[in-house]
C-alpha cells in the first residue's frame, strides 16, 4: 500500500535531516583537517602570528618579494614577542631562483668576552644559566634581517619595518603573550627595564596587559626608528640603497644602540662588550644536503641541530616505511631508534664549525656510515645508544675514541641528578622558544627561517627596548659532553634551531619549519616523511600526530636526558600502547604532538603553491 502524503513528507523530510548531519563536516568544511590548506599563484605568507602574517602579505602588497616579506614576518614577531625579541638570534635558508642556489644564513650571537668554562665552573653551573643578562649572546636577528635585505631583498629598511614599527608604537596584544607575561613576573621584577616594558599595571593584582589592551614598547619604537633615520640620511647623501642598509647595521652594532646594549647588559650581570658586538658578523654560508629518494633536502651546518635530520633520513632509507604503515608500531620503533642514533651524533659531534676540532660532518652524513648505525636497530629500545665513529668514513682515526665507550652512561653520572620523569617544567625547556617563517612568491624566491631568543622572561637591554637572547645555556662547560661545543668567548652555540628546505629536480620541492626546541626536526622528519612516504597533502602532513622522543640532551636547562620516553597522540590504541611498552618505552600522551609546523608545498604541475600551517597555537598563513 503506497504511503499517504503527508507521511511520504515526514520520512522525506527526516531522510533529508539524516543526510545533512551526516554530510555536515563535508558540505560545510569539505576537508579532513582542522584547518584548510592555503592555495596561492603569486605569493604565501606563514608564521606563528596572524598580525605577522598580516606583515608579511602588506609586504607583497608593496610589491616585495618573499624575502621582503619574510623580514617584514620577522621585525612582526619579534615586535610581539612570539617566543623571541630582537635581540635573539636568525637562521634562514633561502633559495634563489635566479642562481638556483640554497643559501644558508648564520645570524646567531656569539659568546661575549669573559664568557669561559672556568667562568661558569667556578659558579657552580654545569651549563651556562638559563636566564639573565649572563645567559646573553651577542645581538644577531637585527643583522641578519638587514643583511638578507641587503643582499636578496628588494625593498627599503623603512617599508619592511613599517608594521613593526607601528606595533611597536601600540598593538592589542594577544592573551598567549599577556598570560606568559603574568605567569614570569616575579622574574620579569629582577630586571629594572624588563618591569619597566612588561608591567604596565605594577602592584596592581594582574601587573602584566590584559589579552586585547593596547601594549606600548616606545623605547623599542625609538631603536627601530634610529635605523630608519640612518638609512634615510645615507640615501639622502646619495648613497646606494646597500650603503644605507650597512649605515643602519653599523648603528646598531658599532653606534649608539651598542653602546646602550653594552653598558644595560653590564650593569645586570652580562659580559657583552662592544668588541663583541662589532667584530661580530653575518655568515651567508653553504647548507648541508643529502639526498632522500630523489629528493634534496637541505639544512643549516652543524651549529645547528639540522644535519641530525638528515642523518635520521640516510638512516631510514634503508628501511621500507612505506610497507610499515603510518605510524603502526614497528614504524615509530624505527623511527624512534634512528632518531636515537642521530641525535646521539648530535649531542657529543656537533659545534661552531669556526673552532677546533671541526666536526666530522663528511662520515657523519656518509650514506656507509648510516648504513652502519642502520645495524643497530634491534627489537628493542636501546637507552645506551652512543654516539658513533664516523671518522673512518671520511678517512680519518677519530681523536675522541676514549670518549665514546660508555658515553651515554657516563653523561647519566654527570648529570646524576636529573629526573626520569618527563614533568611539565621539563618539557617547558624541552620544547622551549622560536617561532616560524615560510615566504615564496611566484619569481621563485623561497625563504624558510627559524629566529628565536630573548623569549619572555627576558632581560630587556636598557633603554633600547631590546630583549636579549638566552642562547648561552646551550654551550657546554666540559670536553666529556661535547668537545666540539665547550664556551669560549666569540663562540656560536650549538642551537635547535632549523629552518628546512627541499628540491625536487633542481626546483623547490617543499619549504618547512616548526618551534619547538630539540623536539623540531623529530617533527620536522616525520611531516617530511608523511608528504614523501604517506603520500599526504601540506597540511594533512602538519596537523597528522607525531612521536616525540626525549632520549637525547635537552639544550635547555640542566641538558637533561630521558632514556626510552616517549609521547604520542592521546588517541592511540591500547594494544598499540602495550606493543610499545613491551619495546622498553615509558609512554605519555597529549592530545596534539605533531608541533607547530608550517610549511609551503609547490606544485610543479599546476603552477601553485599549497600553505600549511599548524593547528597547535596562533600560526597563521595568508596567501594569494
Amino acid at each position: 500500500m503506497p504511503n499517504p502524503p503527508k507521511l511520504r513528507h515526514s520520512l522525506y523530510k527526516s531522510l533529508l535531516i539524516l543526510v545533512f548531519f551526516t554530510a555536515a563536516p563535508l558540505l560545510l568544511w569539505g576537508q579532513s583537517t582542522q584547518k584548510p590548506v592555503l592555495h596561492a599563484k603569486h605569493w604565501l605568507a606563514i608564521t606563528g602570528k596572524p598580525l605577522a602574517a598580516t606583515a608579511g602579505a602588506m609586504t607583497f602588497q608593496k610589491g616585495g618579494n618573499a624575502v621582503d616579506a619574510a623580514c617584514a614576518m620577522l621585525a612582526a614577531t619579534c615586535t610581539m614577542w612570539d617566543v623571541l625579541s630582537w635581540g635573539g638570534e636568525t637562521q634562514a635558508l633561502i633559495y634563489n631562483p635566479h642562481s638556483g642556489e640554497v643559501i644558508a644564513i648564520n645570524a646567531l650571537g656569539i659568546a661575549p668576552t669573559g664568557a669561559t668554562a672556568e667562568l661558569f665552573q667556578e659558579k657552580g653551573l654545569k651549563y651556562p644559566p638559563s636566564f639573565g643578562a649572563l645567559a646573553a649572546t651577542t645581538p644577531g636577528t637585527p643583522g641578519g634581517l638587514i643583511v638578507m635585505l641587503k643582499e636578496y631583498g628588494t625593498l627599503s629598511l623603512k617599508e619592511v619595518l613599517a608594521p613593526a614599527m607601528e606595533m611597536a608604537n601600540g598593538y592589542p596584544i594577544e592573551s598567549q603573550t599577556a598570560n606568559s607575561i603574568e605567569g614570569d613576573k616575579d622574574k620579569i621584577k629582577d630586571w629594572p627595564y624588563s618591569k619597566k616594558v612588561f608591567l604596565p599595571h605594577l602592584g596592581e593584582e594582574r601587573e602584566a596587559p590584559h589579552a586585547g589592551e593596547v601594549f606600548e614598547q616606545h623605547d623599542l619604537l625609538n631603536t627601530l626608528q634610529k635605523l630608519v633615520d640612518v638609512e634615510e640620511e645615507a640615501l639622502s647623501a646619495g648613497k646606494s640603497r646597500e650603503e644605507a642598509l650597512q649605515d643602519a647595521y653599523d648603528r646598531f652594532y658599532k653606534g649608539d644602540i651598542a653602546e646602550e646594549i653594552v653598558r644595560s647588559t653590564q650593569e645586570q650581570g652580562g659580559l657583552i662588550t662592544m668588541e663583541d658586538m662589532g667584530n661580530w658578523q653575518v655568515k651567508i654560508e653553504e647548507p648541508l644536503h643529502v639526498n632522500y629518494k630523489g629528493i634534496d633536502v637541505y639544512k643549516l651546518q652543524e651549529w645547528t641541530q639540522g644535519p641530525a635530520l638528515l642523518q635520521s633520513l640516510n638512516i631510514l632509507e634503508n628501511f621500507d616505511l612505506k610497507g610499515m604503515g603510518f605510524n603502526s608500531t614497528n614504524y615509530i620503533h624505527t623511527l624512534y631508534q634512528a632518531m636515537n642514533l642521530a641525535f646521539a651524533d648530535r649531542d657529543f659531534y656537533y659545534g661552531d664549525p669556526a673552532f677546533p676540532p671541526k666536526s666530522p660532518m663528511e662520515g657523519l652524513l656518509s650514506k656507509e656510515y648510516a648504513k652502519e648505525r642502520a645495524k643497530l636497530i634491534g627489537e628493542k629500545n636501546d637507552p645506551w645508544a652512543n654516539p658513533g665513529d664516523p671518522y673512518p668514513f671520511q678517512g680519518e682515526e677519530n681523536p675522541f675514541k676514549d670518549k665514546l665507550k660508555d658515553y651515554s652512561k657516563n653523561y647519566l653520572k654527570y648529570n646524576e641528578d636529573m629526573d626520569e620523569d618527563v614533568s611539565d617544567s621539563f618539557l617547558q625547556d624541552f620544547t622551549a622558544g622560536t617561532t616560524s617563517i615560510e615566504a615564496a612568491d611566484e619569481e621563485g624566491w623561497v625563504v624558510s627561517v627559524t629566529p628565536s631568543g630573548g623569549w619572555i622572561p627576558a632581560v630587556i637591554a636598557g633603554n633600547t627596548g631590546v630583549g636579549l637572547s638566552q642562547r648561552m645555556q646551550s654551550f657546554v662547560t666540559d670536553p666529556m659532553v661535547n668537545p666540539f661545543n665547550v664556551v669560549e668567548p666569540g663562540k656560536r652555540p650549538r642551537v635547535t634551531l632549523t629552518p628546512s628546505l627541499a628540491l625536487k629536480e633542481g626546483k623547490p620541492f617543499l619549504a618547512f619549519a616548526v618551534q619547538g626546541g630539540d623536539t623540531q626536526d623529530q617533527n620536522l622528519l616525520q611531516f617530511f616523511l608523511n608528504v614523501v612516504e604517506f603520500d599526504m597533502n601540506v597540511q594533512e602532513a602538519v596537523e597528522a600526530p607525531n612521536i616525540n622522543s626525549y632520549q637525547m640532551q635537552a639544550a635547555f636547562g640542566n641538558h637533561e636526558v630521558k632514556p626510552g620516553a616517549m609521547t604520542l597522540q592521546s588517541e592511540t590504541p591500547s594494544w598499540m600502547r602495550k606493543e610499545l611498552r613491551n619495546k622498553g618505552y615509558s609512554l605519555s600522551f597529549r592530545e596534539r604532538t605533531s608541533g607547530p609546523i608550517n610549511a609551503i608545498y609547490f606544485d610543479r604541475k599546476q603552477g601553485t603553491m599549497w600553505g600549511g600551517s599548524s593547528n597547535h597555537g596562533e600560526d597563521y598563513g595568508i596567501g594569494w
